[in-house]
């Protein structure tokens, strides 16, 4: 073999080598390794159950067998993990997160807190699509939508921050239907806006029913006045918990119009996707769809349905294909929709002379 053969076979072998090493190094690379979930809410939410119950069965879909840990880093309705996975976790895929997808509505909208940017990311999947509802408790004697929405008291409803829906639900139905809601923010998650209601701080809030079913199921299961009661829903399932649940588009073409069913329409595009699993900005591509497709085995694993099912789960595997669609509608939103919903987002203030 001439020099020259010898250096050309040498070169094509080099290459050879490169070209393979991707998907050898993503599935070695997990081996040994332990995968940190951050979760933007605390412990005992419907964030935190979720992700805790897909972790439990989703090691065995990624090569070597990683352990998964959860990190529950609440604060500003999930804003300070969003944030965290965006500018400051590890790009090497042992550092996920799980936060509130209304952040991507929050972007779109210009809020300068959030520091996400939704094209980045590497959506890895959903467990659920959303269904917002709003429920009240059996204190309050609110037993239909007819009461909230007559001048007068006040109705104090408790959420997270701007971003959130126990926040930005009422504020929208406040200005779309003339909903009398006082939003009190600044819980740590549902679990603690549960203990608000229960100790008569706010008579109600709203948060997705796929949780609520779940995280409030004492609740929903008492009586009298320590009973919460669902009275608003988007959109209408078969569970006789809801049959006597307003739907939310109907309630705002009744006493709305069409310009506020659009802008709500707008607004409720993120619940397409909750509780995404999401990786930082720069993952490698081949440990990125490693993740991904773990993910959605694990979804359709028979143990994990079977376990989500006794613990009243609902399951509803979103692919990052779509989370993606929906995160490009939510940021290409038009001029005037943004304007509608420019209300969500605390404007600066401006500075004195």
């Amino acid at each position: 073999m001439s020099k020259k053969v010898g250096i050309a076979v040498a070169m094509v072998t080099a290459l050879s080598l490169l070209v393979g090493s991707p998907a050898i190094a993503a599935d070695d690379f997990f081996k040994g390794k332990t995968i940190r979930v951050v979760v933007g809410y605390t412990p005992g939410g419907g964030y935190d159950t979720y992700t805790r119950q897909v972790v439990r069965h989703m090691s065995k879909y990624i090569p070597g067998n990683p352990t998964f840990i959860v990190q529950n880093m609440a604060g500003a309705g999930s804003l300070i993990a969003a944030n965290y996975i965006q500018k400051r976790a590890k790009r090497d895929g042992t550092v996920l997160g799980v936060w509130n997808s209304g952040l991507v509505t929050m972007q779109a909208l210009g809020d300068t807190k959030v520091k996400i940017k939704g094209k980045e990311l590497g959506w890895i999947g959903a467990p659920v699509k959303g269904n917002p509802a709003c429920a009240f408790m059996g204190w309050s004697g609110i037993t239909k939508i007819s009461q909230v929405m007559n001048p007068g008291e006040l109705v104090k409803m408790g959420g997270t921050r701007t971003g959130s829906t126990g926040v930005d639900l009422p504020k929208l139905l406040n200005k779309s239907v003339k909903t009398n809601f006082d939003v009190v923010s600044g819980y740590a998650g549902t679990s603690k806006t549960r203990l608000a209601m229960q100790s008569e701080e706010v008579a109600g809030s709203c948060w997705g029913w796929e949780s609520m079913r779940v995280t409030a199921r004492s609740m929903l299961d008492a009586k009298g006045p320590e009973k919460l009661i669902p009275l608003l829903i988007h959109r209408k399932i078969d569970d006789p918990e809801l049959k006597n649940a307003v739907v939310i588009p109907d309630l705002i073409k009744k006493n709305g119009g069409e310009k506020q069913l659009a802008t709500y329409k707008a607004w409720v595009a993120q619940y397409e996707f909750q509780r995404p699993f999401v990786a930082p900005p720069g993952l490698p591509k081949d440990r990125l769809q490693l993740l991904r497709r773990a993910f959605k085995k694990t979804l359709q694993d028979p143990a994990f349905l079977q376990e989500a099912k006794e613990s009243n789960l609902i399951i509803d595997y979103v692919s990052p294909g779509d989370i993606d669609m929906f995160v490009n509608q939510i940021l290409n939103m038009s001029p005037a929709t943004k304007e509608e919903l420019g209300f969500l987002v605390r404007k600066k203030k401006k500075k004195t002379s």
